[in-house]
């Protein structure tokens, strides 16, 4: 399973909706998050050299079926598409939660996930997942190794540090950027894709209740930084020009 989001395109002019909770989605693009599509790719690989199918779990409205299809172009198989208007406004457990009602039915081997969304950037939404499914689960992979039953992977950490772990499957992965090189899709595969399946997954169908989806999220206000120039005139001695002058750059400025 690959669980991809859609997300504004990176190139897109943002601009602040009226009620400035968040940017206007209107008349801009949209694309697969870039972190999705390496463990697209990542999933791709591991299909090709081990069998079995590539499934795409993509929650959000009709306009992600661009991003499944683009998915289904490269390679997958099918996908599990949760649309329903309820979805709206989920938090990170809230979407974890609907697509691991979609996800347990499956009974996937391994998910794979991105680190993060380009637009929220939360990285909750993989582990959290991962917890509601009982899976073990090893995040910002870099490599991945499957030996019969279990899993060896290459974490990154810190200060150019990595750390390999074995795990066993069935099992979740957060991808991290870099991991490959992302695959185009041909055009044998896009007219290959007009035929796949794609399910659509509503709240009753995954049995959701309303109880269910009050995990939301609220954006009180985004805005733009206000620009503001000042200019501040020192007066006295060279020594107490000097010493106001490194207050205010370690204090105010925090450059020192």
């Amino acid at each position: 399973m690959v669980c991809l989001k859609q997300v504004p395109a990176r190139d897109a002019v943002l601009r602040l909706n009226a009620a400035g909770t968040w940017i206007q989605e209107t008349d801009i693009n949209f694309e697969v998050n870039e972190p999705d599509i390496y463990a697209l790719e990542e999933a791709l690989r591991l299909k090709e050299k081990h069998g079995g199918e590539v499934v795409i779990c993509c929650l959000g409205p009709a306009r992600a079926q661009q991003a499944i299809k683009e998915a289904l172009a490269k390679g997958a198989d099918r996908a599990l598409h949760l649309d329903d208007p309820a979805f709206q406004g989920l938090d990170a457990q809230g979407v974890a939660l609907a697509m691991s009602r979609a996800l347990e039915k499956e009974k996937p081997d391994l998910i794979v996930t991105g680190l993060q969304s380009d637009d929220f950037g939360y990285a909750q939404t993989g582990v959290i997942l991962a917890e509601l499914l009982g899976l073990p689960h090893s995040t910002i992979i870099m490599e991945i190794q499957v030996t019969g039953q279990a899993l060896k992977v290459r974490r990154e950490l810190e200060a150019g540090w990595f750390q390999w772990i074995e795990m066993p499957l069935p099992a979740l992965l957060t991808i991290q950027s870099g991991i490959n090189k992302p695959r185009y899709a041909t055009l044998k595969g896009i007219m290959a894709s007009k035929s796949k399946p794609i399910q659509k997954l509503t709240t009753a169908a995954l049995g959701l209740t309303p109880a269910d989806l009050a995990l939301r999220q609220k954006i009180a206000k985004v805005y733009v930084p206000v620009k503001q120039t000042k200019t501040e005139f020192f007066e006295g001695s060279p020594k107490e020009i000097a010493a106001r002058l490194v207050d205010k750059l370690k204090n105010e400025a925090r450059v020192l």
